[in-house]
């Protein structure tokens, strides 16, 4: 179990998981910059907390609901959650009375959903599922239930996609906030490696991949050509210069 002030946020698993030097950049030397994309991204989840709760039909939708896991070491904010009660629940607004009022809920009945807003597509990474994921993890945590599924919204299909929080994905979660905790606690910054999806990453100007990258490549042809010439001509021992 971890302490309060152990946690690390449910967003920095993503960061990781799409590249660990990011992850490092704004998790442990605190460095952040904005561009359109991340824009865009901040204005879909300010729309999407806009209203607290809201009920449709039996439904109750809950937004910007505060998330803990001590067991993992955790803590964010969902999009929305939704909790639909048993039929056996004839007042579902009584019980969120009673659990506004700080009083022990029995969940174990309801199907709780957690749902993640984006607004692209889905990432070949994995890194939405997974933090939908340490949500759903929180949320066990903090209500006494098991979750079996999840939404993912994106904004370029218009439509819920459904994640399984199979052992795999619970597996991947586990390692993502280990490495994570590991990036944190250690004070590492991983070197830069210029990859493709560098050039929509809004910290690339203080990354500086291809330049980093660039002098790596130089430093290694160098070494390749000074291998070589030991290969063919031996070590030397003469040290004087003409």
């Amino acid at each position: 179990m971890h302490s309060e002030d152990d946690l690390i946020p449910i967003s920095a698993l993503q960061h990781v998981l799409f590249c660990e030097r990011q992850a490092a950049l704004i998790h442990v030397e605190r460095l952040w910059a904005e561009n359109r994309l991340t824009a865009e991204g901040k204005v879909l989840h300010e729309k999407t907390h806009s209203e607290r709760v809201e009920t449709r039909g039996r439904v109750r939708i809950v937004r910007s609901l505060l998330l803990r896991s001590l067991r993992l070491g955790l803590f964010g904010r969902s999009d929305v959650v939704e909790f639909t009660p048993p039929d056996s629940v004839t007042n579902p607004a009584a019980v969120f009375r009673k659990w506004g009022q700080g009083k022990t809920v029995d969940w174990t009945a309801w199907c709780i959903t957690p749902i993640e807003y984006k607004r692209g597509k889905p990432k070949k990474d994995g890194s939405d599922r997974v933090q939908l994921c340490a949500q759903a993890i929180c949320l066990e945590e903090m209500l006494g239930v098991t979750i079996v599924s999840g939404s993912l919204f994106y904004g370029q299909r218009k439509r819920r996609t459904t994640v399984l929080f199979d052992s795999p994905l619970r597996e991947q979660t586990a390692t993502a906030v280990s490495r994570m905790r590991e990036l944190i606690e250690t004070g590492t910054t991983p070197p830069a490696i210029y990859e493709p999806k560098c050039d929509s990453c809004s910290l690339i100007e203080l990354c500086l991949p291809e330049a980093t990258t660039g002098r790596r490549r130089v430093r290694q042809f160098l070494d390749n050509q000074f291998d070589k010439h030991l290969e063919a001509h031996g070590p030397t021992t003469d040290m004087s210069y003409s």
